[in-house]
């Protein structure tokens, strides 16, 4: 099949604080701006215009933003709604707006697109009624699945419809399976989930991994070893959003057990907003509560939100990297350490797992069973050798299957299989 030439793009992602240049950390907005941006840059470096349409609720942000360093990628901010931010879980209502908003844009400045990408179920939403209209295909990436969200988390079904709103997402997700033209998801197990708990599958379902920018996040050399971060000389390294469901709790619970075995590496958690909000507040409270009960105040530093320059050299720098959380569709986090040459520690129940092998490039483990998370660390920590060995064949990994270049080739190939 010869390749189709594609001129112009249009991506979705439309919650969060979706910038050109983003503040990772702040609520709705890590992993997946990251994916959306950086696939962006790499089907630009290939000649095609990619334009990212995102909610504008900042009236102080310009509408219209280059995406530094790739000229051919922009983020246009769309009106809906007061002035004001609305977390991902009750943005639906202001949807509908949206996409008229977006199509008087369009029109007004003369845009074309060969086609609409949706990432996340708000931004497929608006994407598929937008490619409706215009008559152009839509292809949707959910990035997580509500119903699998739902499955892992748990709690009282009252109290976790009312945070997460779930029946509304799932009902959603299920109309844009059937109504899209093709549904890229991110791992094999998002693809048995959708599956198991929608009783869905189709012959227009691709599975494309997350990419990594193997030239910033690299094996680092001593210069980078230099860079004051701030740290210990020795640390274990979690960087997330912080939520109730990333897993410190399960890591903190774990590293307790481990800490007075391995004296001399200490726990830092980085992420969260330049300004915490009342969600992450909770949960940096859950987190002090237990360091008091452990006794390990000294040992564990929570440093906040990381500038997007500090994210490469705090990676470079740990011993290894930990991604505690049993839900998680990916973890992008997880691949940049790998790139970094880091030996990575993270759940088995989560999409990474189709990405690391264990024992090889990674461990797999149950994080919520502190006692199997302790002896990963352990076993990382107390033996040198296999734990650089794990992280040479992690970068190896990484380089060869996972650079942003092979994941936007492999969606260029998507949309035409579909189109």
């Amino acid at each position: 099949m010869q390749k189709k030439q594609f001129k112009s793009i249009a991506m979705l992602s439309t919650h969060g604080y979706f910038d050109a240049v983003p503040t990772l950390g702040r609520t709705d907005t890590g992993g997946q701006v990251v994916y959306v941006l950086e696939l962006a840059k790499a089907l630009g470096r290939m000649g095609i215009k990619v334009d990212i349409y995102t909610r504008w609720f900042d009236k102080n942000d310009p509408q219209i933003t280059t995406v530094p360093g790739s000229p051919n990628a922009r983020v246009i901010k769309i009106r809906a709604g007061e002035w004001e931010f609305v977390p991902k879980e009750f943005i639906y209502d202001l949807l509908p707006e949206l996409a008229n908003n977006m199509i008087a844009f369009i029109d007004k400045n003369n845009l074309k697109y060969d086609l609409y990408n949706g990432h996340y179920v708000d931004a497929g939403i608006v994407a598929l009624d937008v490619a409706k209209r215009k008559n152009k295909p839509c292809y949707f990436t959910p990035h997580s699945l509500g119903g699998w969200k739902k499955d892992q988390m748990g709690g009282d079904p009252e109290e976790m419809e009312k945070k997460f709103n779930f029946k509304l997402r799932i009902s959603e997700e299920m109309k844009l399976f059937k109504a899209v033209n093709g549904l890229s998801l991110t791992t094999q197990v998002q693809y048995e989930k959708l599956n198991e708990l929608y009783k869905y599958d189709a012959d227009n379902i691709d599975i494309i991994a997350p990419g990594v920018d193997i030239y910033r996040y690299n094996i680092p050399d001593e210069k980078i070893l230099k860079i004051d971060t701030k740290t210990p000389e020795k640390y274990i390294f979690c960087l997330s959003r912080i939520d109730s469901n990333k897993g410190h709790d399960l890591l903190l619970n774990a590293f307790a057990l481990v800490k007075d075995k391995i004296k001399d590496v200490d726990l830092v958690i980085g992420g969260g907003s330049p300004n915490p909000k009342p969600r992450e507040l909770e949960v940096f409270a859950k987190m002090d509560e237990i360091i008091e009960k452990n006794k390990m105040a000294d040992r564990v530093h929570k440093i906040g939100y990381v500038s997007d320059e500090m994210m490469g050299p705090l990676y470079q720098q740990s011993q290894l990297f930990v991604l505690p959380s049993l839900f998680e569709p990916f973890g992008m986090t997880t691949q940049e350490a790998m790139a970094c040459g880091k030996a990575v520690i993270a759940s088995k129940f989560g999409g990474i797992r189709n990405v690391i092998t264990h024992g090889k490039d990674g461990m797999l483990v149950d994080s919520a069973n502190p006692q199997e998370f302790a002896d990963a660390l352990f076993e990382l920590l107390s033996d040198d050798s296999k734990r650089n060995a794990m992280g040479k064949a992690a970068r190896a990994l990484i380089e060869k299957e996972y650079s942003w270049e092979a994941i936007a080739n492999k969606f260029l190939d998507f949309y035409q299989k579909y189109e």
